[in-house]
Protein backbone atom coordinates (compact mmCIF):
# COMPACT_ATOMS: atom_id res chain seq x y z
CA UNK A 1 0.00 0.00 0.00
CA UNK A 2 1.08 3.61 -0.81
CA UNK A 3 2.56 5.79 2.13
CA UNK A 4 -0.32 7.82 3.76
CA UNK A 5 1.51 10.97 3.28
CA UNK A 6 0.80 10.84 -0.06
CA UNK A 7 -0.77 13.73 -1.03
CA UNK A 8 -3.59 14.01 -4.08
CA UNK A 9 -2.49 14.83 -7.41
CA UNK A 10 -3.48 17.42 -10.27
CA UNK A 11 -2.13 17.71 -13.64
CA UNK A 12 -0.50 20.49 -14.58
CA UNK A 13 -3.80 21.55 -16.08
CA UNK A 14 -5.14 21.62 -12.05
CA UNK A 15 -7.42 18.22 -13.02
CA UNK A 16 -7.47 16.25 -9.95
CA UNK A 17 -7.01 12.81 -10.38
CA UNK A 18 -10.07 10.69 -9.06
CA UNK A 19 -11.86 8.01 -11.45
CA UNK A 20 -9.71 5.03 -12.71
CA UNK A 21 -11.59 3.16 -15.83
CA UNK A 22 -9.95 -0.14 -15.29
CA UNK A 23 -9.76 -2.59 -18.49
CA UNK A 24 -9.98 -6.48 -17.15
CA UNK A 25 -9.78 -8.00 -20.20
CA UNK A 26 -9.29 -7.33 -23.91
CA UNK A 27 -11.83 -10.43 -24.67
CA UNK A 28 -15.46 -9.86 -25.61
CA UNK A 29 -18.36 -12.14 -26.52
CA UNK A 30 -19.87 -9.60 -29.25
CA UNK A 31 -18.28 -8.23 -32.35
CA UNK A 32 -19.69 -4.18 -32.54
CA UNK A 33 -18.77 -2.91 -35.96
CA UNK A 34 -18.05 0.16 -34.07
CA UNK A 35 -15.69 -1.80 -31.81
CA UNK A 36 -13.68 -4.21 -33.58
CA UNK A 37 -13.50 -5.48 -37.05
CA UNK A 38 -15.45 -8.22 -38.33
CA UNK A 39 -13.49 -10.93 -37.70
CA UNK A 40 -12.36 -9.72 -34.49
CA UNK A 41 -9.18 -8.94 -33.20
CA UNK A 42 -5.88 -10.43 -32.10
CA UNK A 43 -6.37 -11.02 -28.17
CA UNK A 44 -3.86 -10.81 -25.96
CA UNK A 45 -2.16 -14.12 -24.60
CA UNK A 46 -3.63 -14.80 -21.08
CA UNK A 47 0.27 -14.10 -19.33
CA UNK A 48 0.46 -10.32 -20.67
CA UNK A 49 -2.99 -9.62 -19.23
CA UNK A 50 -2.38 -8.20 -15.39
CA UNK A 51 -3.50 -10.57 -13.10
CA UNK A 52 -5.74 -10.11 -10.40
CA UNK A 53 -3.55 -9.10 -7.82
CA UNK A 54 -1.18 -6.77 -10.19
CA UNK A 55 -4.44 -4.67 -10.70
CA UNK A 56 -5.44 -4.77 -7.25
CA UNK A 57 -2.01 -3.77 -5.94
CA UNK A 58 -2.11 -0.50 -8.82
CA UNK A 59 -5.40 0.40 -7.78
CA UNK A 60 -3.73 0.67 -4.00
CA UNK A 61 -1.23 2.69 -5.20
CA UNK A 62 -3.96 4.74 -6.93
CA UNK A 63 -6.23 5.23 -4.49
CA UNK A 64 -3.40 6.74 -2.12
CA UNK A 65 -2.90 9.35 -4.57
CA UNK A 66 -6.57 10.52 -5.04
CA UNK A 67 -8.43 7.88 -7.23
CA UNK A 68 -11.96 7.34 -5.18
CA UNK A 69 -14.05 5.78 -8.28
CA UNK A 70 -13.23 2.48 -10.07
CA UNK A 71 -15.11 1.41 -13.19
CA UNK A 72 -14.46 -2.24 -14.61
CA UNK A 73 -14.87 -2.27 -18.01
CA UNK A 74 -12.83 -4.45 -21.05
CA UNK A 75 -13.61 -5.94 -23.36
CA UNK A 76 -16.66 -7.07 -21.57
CA UNK A 77 -16.00 -7.74 -17.88
CA UNK A 78 -17.96 -10.43 -17.13
CA UNK A 79 -16.10 -12.64 -20.06
CA UNK A 80 -13.23 -12.98 -17.61
CA UNK A 81 -13.38 -15.89 -14.91
CA UNK A 82 -13.60 -15.09 -11.00
CA UNK A 83 -14.65 -11.12 -11.72
CA UNK A 84 -16.91 -10.83 -8.66
CA UNK A 85 -14.51 -12.19 -6.38
CA UNK A 86 -11.87 -9.72 -7.62
CA UNK A 87 -14.62 -6.70 -7.12
CA UNK A 88 -15.35 -8.04 -3.76
CA UNK A 89 -11.56 -7.78 -2.96
CA UNK A 90 -11.28 -4.45 -5.09
CA UNK A 91 -14.17 -3.06 -2.49
CA UNK A 92 -11.89 -3.53 0.69
CA UNK A 93 -9.21 -1.58 -0.51
CA UNK A 94 -9.12 1.75 1.81
CA UNK A 95 -9.89 4.92 0.09
CA UNK A 96 -12.60 4.03 -2.91
CA UNK A 97 -15.93 5.12 -2.76
CA UNK A 98 -16.92 3.48 -5.73
CA UNK A 99 -17.13 0.72 -7.54
CA UNK A 100 -19.00 0.28 -10.93
CA UNK A 101 -18.60 -1.42 -14.19
CA UNK A 102 -19.82 -1.12 -17.90
CA UNK A 103 -21.56 -4.51 -19.27
CA UNK A 104 -22.64 -5.42 -22.57
CA UNK A 105 -25.37 -7.30 -20.43
CA UNK A 106 -24.94 -10.78 -21.99
CA UNK A 107 -23.48 -13.06 -19.10
CA UNK A 108 -24.12 -10.27 -16.32
CA UNK A 109 -27.94 -11.30 -15.23
CA UNK A 110 -26.96 -14.29 -12.89
CA UNK A 111 -24.19 -11.53 -11.47
CA UNK A 112 -26.57 -9.23 -10.16
CA UNK A 113 -27.60 -10.70 -6.90
CA UNK A 114 -23.30 -10.31 -5.90
CA UNK A 115 -23.21 -6.93 -7.32
CA UNK A 116 -26.08 -5.49 -5.43
CA UNK A 117 -24.34 -7.33 -2.26
CA UNK A 118 -21.26 -5.30 -3.40
CA UNK A 119 -22.67 -2.31 -3.47
CA UNK A 120 -22.30 -1.49 -6.88
CA UNK A 121 -23.81 1.78 -7.05
CA UNK A 122 -24.53 1.84 -10.80
CA UNK A 123 -23.98 -0.41 -13.76
CA UNK A 124 -23.63 1.18 -17.75
CA UNK A 125 -25.28 -0.84 -20.22
CA UNK A 126 -24.18 -0.71 -23.37
CA UNK A 127 -27.52 -1.17 -25.68
CA UNK A 128 -27.42 1.14 -28.65
CA UNK A 129 -31.06 -0.74 -30.30
CA UNK A 130 -34.33 -2.21 -28.82
CA UNK A 131 -35.11 -3.66 -32.14
CA UNK A 132 -33.60 -7.42 -32.42
CA UNK A 133 -32.75 -7.43 -35.79
CA UNK A 134 -30.83 -4.60 -35.75
CA UNK A 135 -28.89 -5.57 -32.59
CA UNK A 136 -27.95 -8.60 -34.39
CA UNK A 137 -26.68 -6.17 -37.44
CA UNK A 138 -25.14 -4.37 -35.41
CA UNK A 139 -23.34 -6.56 -32.91
CA UNK A 140 -23.11 -9.33 -35.19
CA UNK A 141 -24.19 -11.80 -32.42
CA UNK A 142 -28.41 -12.48 -31.27
CA UNK A 143 -28.35 -11.49 -27.56
CA UNK A 144 -30.74 -9.05 -27.04
CA UNK A 145 -33.47 -11.33 -25.15
CA UNK A 146 -30.12 -11.58 -22.30
CA UNK A 147 -29.32 -8.03 -22.51
CA UNK A 148 -32.79 -7.30 -21.64
CA UNK A 149 -32.90 -10.02 -18.94
CA UNK A 150 -29.89 -8.00 -17.11
CA UNK A 151 -31.54 -4.74 -17.98
CA UNK A 152 -35.00 -5.94 -15.93
CA UNK A 153 -32.95 -7.73 -13.15
CA UNK A 154 -30.47 -4.80 -12.73
CA UNK A 155 -33.91 -1.99 -12.62
CA UNK A 156 -35.26 -4.62 -9.73
CA UNK A 157 -32.20 -4.75 -7.79
CA UNK A 158 -32.09 -1.01 -7.39
CA UNK A 159 -28.97 -0.45 -8.64
CA UNK A 160 -28.73 3.01 -10.44
CA UNK A 161 -28.77 1.84 -14.90
CA UNK A 162 -27.29 3.89 -17.54
CA UNK A 163 -27.84 2.80 -21.23
CA UNK A 164 -24.86 3.67 -23.03
CA UNK A 165 -25.90 4.17 -26.88
CA UNK A 166 -23.47 5.30 -29.73
CA UNK A 167 -25.47 7.19 -32.01
CA UNK A 168 -24.04 5.27 -36.23
CA UNK A 169 -25.74 7.09 -39.03
CA UNK A 170 -27.75 4.69 -41.50
CA UNK A 171 -27.67 2.41 -38.51
CA UNK A 172 -29.76 3.08 -35.21
CA UNK A 173 -31.27 6.50 -35.67
CA UNK A 174 -34.66 5.00 -35.61
CA UNK A 175 -33.94 3.67 -32.01
CA UNK A 176 -32.68 7.26 -30.30
CA UNK A 177 -37.05 8.24 -30.00
CA UNK A 178 -37.59 4.34 -28.47
CA UNK A 179 -34.10 4.32 -25.76
CA UNK A 180 -34.91 7.57 -24.54
CA UNK A 181 -38.82 6.59 -24.31
CA UNK A 182 -37.38 4.39 -21.78
CA UNK A 183 -36.78 7.21 -19.10
CA UNK A 184 -40.43 7.96 -19.29
CA UNK A 185 -41.85 5.47 -16.36
CA UNK A 186 -38.42 3.77 -15.08
CA UNK A 187 -35.86 5.59 -13.23
CA UNK A 188 -32.84 5.30 -16.02
CA UNK A 189 -30.69 7.32 -17.46
CA UNK A 190 -30.67 7.27 -21.68
CA UNK A 191 -27.39 8.24 -23.00
CA UNK A 192 -26.20 8.85 -26.33
CA UNK A 193 -22.29 8.77 -27.69
CA UNK A 194 -21.31 10.40 -30.41
CA UNK A 195 -19.63 7.59 -32.81
CA UNK A 196 -15.71 7.45 -32.35
CA UNK A 197 -13.07 5.98 -34.67
CA UNK A 198 -12.22 2.95 -32.17
CA UNK A 199 -13.06 0.02 -34.23
CA UNK A 200 -9.39 -0.38 -35.85
CA UNK A 201 -10.06 2.37 -38.24
CA UNK A 202 -9.30 6.26 -38.43
CA UNK A 203 -11.61 9.15 -38.92
CA UNK A 204 -8.95 10.97 -40.38
CA UNK A 205 -11.60 13.53 -41.59
CA UNK A 206 -12.27 14.49 -37.80
CA UNK A 207 -15.16 15.86 -35.56
CA UNK A 208 -16.80 18.34 -38.05
CA UNK A 209 -17.66 15.22 -40.60
CA UNK A 210 -19.24 13.39 -37.80
CA UNK A 211 -22.72 13.21 -39.19
CA UNK A 212 -24.77 12.90 -36.00
CA UNK A 213 -22.64 14.94 -33.72
CA UNK A 214 -23.82 16.58 -30.21
CA UNK A 215 -25.91 18.98 -31.23
CA UNK A 216 -27.68 17.22 -33.64
CA UNK A 217 -28.57 14.46 -31.89
CA UNK A 218 -30.39 16.80 -28.78
CA UNK A 219 -32.00 18.68 -31.58
CA UNK A 220 -33.44 15.41 -33.01
CA UNK A 221 -34.52 14.37 -29.41
CA UNK A 222 -36.04 17.99 -28.83
CA UNK A 223 -37.95 17.34 -32.20
CA UNK A 224 -39.78 14.54 -30.44
CA UNK A 225 -40.08 15.19 -26.74
CA UNK A 226 -40.08 19.32 -26.71
CA UNK A 227 -37.43 21.30 -24.86
CA UNK A 228 -34.85 19.17 -23.36
CA UNK A 229 -34.65 20.89 -19.61
CA UNK A 230 -30.55 20.59 -18.60
CA UNK A 231 -29.18 19.73 -15.56
CA UNK A 232 -26.43 20.75 -13.46
CA UNK A 233 -23.59 17.86 -13.35
CA UNK A 234 -20.31 17.29 -10.90
CA UNK A 235 -17.02 18.70 -12.76
CA UNK A 236 -15.24 15.71 -14.56
CA UNK A 237 -18.70 14.13 -16.17
CA UNK A 238 -18.62 13.78 -19.85
CA UNK A 239 -22.77 13.38 -20.22
CA UNK A 240 -24.67 16.65 -20.76
CA UNK A 241 -27.68 15.73 -18.94
CA UNK A 242 -31.35 16.10 -19.62
CA UNK A 243 -34.85 16.00 -18.22
CA UNK A 244 -38.02 15.80 -20.57
CA UNK A 245 -41.14 16.84 -19.24
CA UNK A 246 -42.72 14.30 -17.30
CA UNK A 247 -40.02 11.53 -17.30
CA UNK A 248 -39.12 9.95 -14.41
CA UNK A 249 -35.61 9.23 -15.59
CA UNK A 250 -33.02 11.68 -17.71
CA UNK A 251 -31.45 11.70 -20.87
CA UNK A 252 -27.94 12.18 -21.74
CA UNK A 253 -25.14 13.45 -24.97
CA UNK A 254 -21.79 11.85 -24.65
CA UNK A 255 -19.82 14.28 -27.03
CA UNK A 256 -16.76 11.97 -27.25
CA UNK A 257 -15.35 12.74 -30.43
CA UNK A 258 -16.37 16.14 -30.47
CA UNK A 259 -14.53 15.93 -27.03
CA UNK A 260 -16.20 19.55 -25.34
CA UNK A 261 -15.24 18.38 -21.85
CA UNK A 262 -11.98 17.84 -22.10
CA UNK A 263 -11.60 21.01 -19.26
CA UNK A 264 -12.58 18.94 -16.40
CA UNK A 265 -11.39 15.16 -17.04
CA UNK A 266 -10.32 13.74 -14.21
CA UNK A 267 -9.76 9.79 -15.46
CA UNK A 268 -7.30 7.84 -16.22
CA UNK A 269 -7.56 4.27 -18.00
CA UNK A 270 -5.47 1.57 -17.37
CA UNK A 271 -5.50 -1.49 -19.76
CA UNK A 272 -5.54 -4.69 -19.97
CA UNK A 273 -2.13 -5.13 -20.36
CA UNK A 274 -1.34 -2.97 -18.50
CA UNK A 275 -0.59 0.30 -20.36
CA UNK A 276 -1.52 3.64 -18.58
CA UNK A 277 -3.41 6.15 -20.89
CA UNK A 278 -4.32 9.45 -19.15
CA UNK A 279 -6.79 10.28 -21.99
CA UNK A 280 -9.43 8.34 -24.40
CA UNK A 281 -7.00 9.73 -27.78
CA UNK A 282 -3.26 9.36 -26.65
CA UNK A 283 -1.21 6.18 -27.53
CA UNK A 284 -0.24 5.24 -23.65
CA UNK A 285 1.85 6.89 -21.57
CA UNK A 286 3.51 4.41 -18.81
CA UNK A 287 3.73 0.46 -19.10
CA UNK A 288 2.89 0.00 -15.50
CA UNK A 289 2.93 -4.14 -16.04
CA UNK A 290 7.05 -3.49 -16.96
CA UNK A 291 7.25 -1.71 -13.62
CA UNK A 292 5.28 -4.53 -11.40
CA UNK A 293 6.95 -7.63 -13.03
CA UNK A 294 10.20 -5.51 -13.04
CA UNK A 295 10.67 -5.66 -9.41
CA UNK A 296 9.64 -1.71 -9.00
CA UNK A 297 8.96 -0.59 -5.39
CA UNK A 298 5.61 1.19 -4.62
CA UNK A 299 7.63 4.13 -4.28
CA UNK A 300 9.22 3.76 -7.66
CA UNK A 301 5.68 3.05 -9.40
CA UNK A 302 4.06 5.93 -7.38
CA UNK A 303 6.68 8.07 -8.80
CA UNK A 304 6.40 6.92 -12.46
CA UNK A 305 2.27 7.34 -12.02
CA UNK A 306 2.87 10.69 -10.44
CA UNK A 307 5.27 11.78 -13.72
CA UNK A 308 2.85 10.75 -16.16
CA UNK A 309 -0.40 12.62 -15.30
CA UNK A 310 2.09 15.40 -14.37
CA UNK A 311 2.54 15.88 -18.30
CA UNK A 312 -0.84 15.12 -19.57
CA UNK A 313 -2.61 16.46 -22.72
CA UNK A 314 -4.53 19.54 -22.29
CA UNK A 315 -7.40 17.94 -24.29
CA UNK A 316 -8.04 15.13 -26.84
CA UNK A 317 -7.19 16.80 -29.62
CA UNK A 318 -3.69 17.10 -28.26
CA UNK A 319 -3.30 14.16 -27.59
CA UNK A 320 -4.26 12.78 -30.42
CA UNK A 321 -1.72 14.83 -32.25
CA UNK A 322 1.13 13.23 -29.86
CA UNK A 323 0.66 10.30 -31.09
CA UNK A 324 3.38 8.86 -33.40
CA UNK A 325 2.57 8.85 -37.19
CA UNK A 326 2.93 5.07 -36.98
CA UNK A 327 -0.39 5.23 -34.57
CA UNK A 328 -2.73 7.72 -36.43
CA UNK A 329 -4.94 4.52 -36.94
CA UNK A 330 -6.86 3.64 -33.50
CA UNK A 331 -7.49 0.66 -31.55
CA UNK A 332 -10.46 -0.89 -31.04
CA UNK A 333 -12.36 0.04 -27.29
CA UNK A 334 -11.88 -3.50 -26.78
CA UNK A 335 -8.38 -2.88 -26.92
CA UNK A 336 -8.02 0.03 -24.97
CA UNK A 337 -10.85 -0.26 -22.07
CA UNK A 338 -14.34 1.30 -22.90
Amino acid sequence: MPPAAIAPLYDQHGRPLEYLRLAVTDRCNLRCFYCMPEEGIQYMPKYELLSYEEMLRLTGLLAGLGVRKVRLTGGEPFVRRDLVPFMERLAQLPGLDDISLTTNGVLTAPHVPALARLGVKAVNLSLDTLDRARFFEITRRDELPRVLETFHALLAAGIQVKINAVVMDGRNIDDLVPLAALSRDLPVDVRFIEEMPFNGGSHAAGPASLPWHHLRIRQHLEAHFGALTPLVTPAGATASEYRIAGHRGTVGIIAAYSRTFCGTCNRLRLTAEGGLKTCLYDQGVLDTRALLRGGASDAEIVAALAAAFRNRAANGFEAERQRPLHQLSFESMATIGG
